[in-house]
């Protein structure tokens, strides 16, 4: 991977981290020209192949998120910001990205849980969105992010911190 996508991989995911962190939004303002970014730098150092490359990250971003947006436990911008972070990775290491945002955001949450204090509420929820999973239903609005008493976890943020921890990796000679 050529050292400026990956900087303007990490740039684009450090920026959207931050805003995530503050004020809980993702704007289209940033995905979006990430996007745009993303597919540009790899037609431009690649071609042809770069477009597929990158359209092929976003397409996988996008679908493998989009049943999330639907159950309301992750937000739009965070979907987005999958998609913009594909264009720039492919769809082989936004897998990687997506799979270790995920323990990270685990990590995050179990944290989050034992500082509140909400345990047995969050087993509760779970249970209930497992059930909802099962019977094929929507869960109920308590485990939704629509719920203002919800514990929420800013999943950019934990994007951004994986997508440091690959460039870092990268940087340093890791395949």
């Amino acid at each position: 991977m050529s050292p400026v996508i990956l900087g303007l991989t990490v740039a684009l995911a450090l920026a959207a981290g931050w805003m995530d962190w503050r004020s809980r939004r993702i704007p289209n303002w940033l995905t979006v020209p990430g996007f745009l970014v993303g597919v540009s730098a790899n037609v431009l150092l690649n071609g042809l192949p770069g477009l597929r490359f990158s359209l092929l990250g976003t397409g996988l971003g996008l679908l493998l998120l989009l049943p999330f947006v639907f159950l309301r436990s992750l937000g739009a911008g965070d979907w987005k910001l999958a998609g913009a972070l594909g264009a720039f990775v492919g769809w082989e290491a936004l897998l990687s990205l997506l799979m270790g945002s995920v323990l990270i955001a685990g990590i995050m949450a179990l944290g989050l849980v034992i500082y509140k204090r909400r345990f047995k509420e969050t087993m509760r929820n779970i249970g209930r969105l497992l059930g909802s999973m099962f019977m094929l239903r929507m869960p109920g609005p308590e485990v939704s992010l629509d719920n203002p008493q919800s514990l929420k976890v800013p999943y950019g943020v934990a994007l951004a911190l994986t997508t440091l921890l690959f460039g870092v990796g990268k940087m340093w000679g890791a395949r």
